[in-house]
């Protein structure tokens, strides 16, 4: 897997992380969760030869996709939207912008690619596994590349911290479940990759993330 780059970027009003994901050798790339510039994010993939050619959403929230109208727009190609259907519904109310000032927000392409709990998705000879994961939102999704030992966990966990639950759609018990079910099971080394905040681990979050004591 070291053909594989991952760039970490905090964007946008809430410094939402965006991932870009590049192959080297097939020039093939992927954004998980363009928050916000969504220029940068391509001009930063083309410096490097890449071609965007998906967009993967953990969830529907605004700051999360702030960047997908932008990067579809300078594509040279469509770049289909992967979202869960569950969050369908928040993508058709723009990701929730509005109560937070921003009436006039796009959210970019609709989303055509519908994921799924187990769903597989590639790049390169990466293979990622899709996990339904709710609790922040009805269809919030974690991105699994057991090759890379790393878990794109959008806003389900953070460093020393959980997602939040008190928007629309947001589920307390859900939440800790699935950090149970789906981040708790996983090896202590694998890389947690948050929507927000520095990377972490599983081992450090068992051993110390004060909302996952008993």
């Amino acid at each position: 897997m070291d053909d594989l780059e991952i760039l970490s970027f905090a964007l946008g009003p809430a410094q939402a992380n965006a991932y870009l994901l590049g192959d080297r050798q097939s020039g093939r790339a992927v954004v998980i969760d363009p928050a916000w510039d969504g220029a940068f994010l391509l001009e930063t993939a083309a410096a490097r030869g890449w071609r965007v050619g998906q967009i993967w959403l953990t969830h529907a929230h605004f700051d999360h996709l702030g960047g997908a109208a932008a990067l579809a727009d300078g594509a040279r190609q469509p770049v289909p939207v992967a979202l869960h259907p569950a969050d369908h519904p928040l993508w058709q109310m723009h990701g929730g912008a509005a109560p937070f000032g921003y009436t006039d927000f796009d959210p970019g392409p609709e989303p055509t690619v519908d994921l799924f709990d187990g769903m597989e998705l590639r790049l390169g000879p990466a293979l990622f596994t899709a996990i339904h994961a709710p609790g922040h939102t009805p269809g919030h999704m974690l991105f699994y590349c057991q090759a890379l030992a790393s878990l794109f966990c959008g806003d389900l966990i953070f460093a020393g911290s959980v997602g939040r639950t008190d928007l629309p759609g947001g589920n307390g018990e859900q939440l800790m479940a699935s950090i149970q079910r789906h981040v708790l099971s996983l090896p202590d080394e694998t890389r947690l990759l948050p929507g927000h905040g520095p990377e972490t681990t599983v081992g450090r979050e068992r051993a110390s993330n004060p909302f996952l004591r008993d």
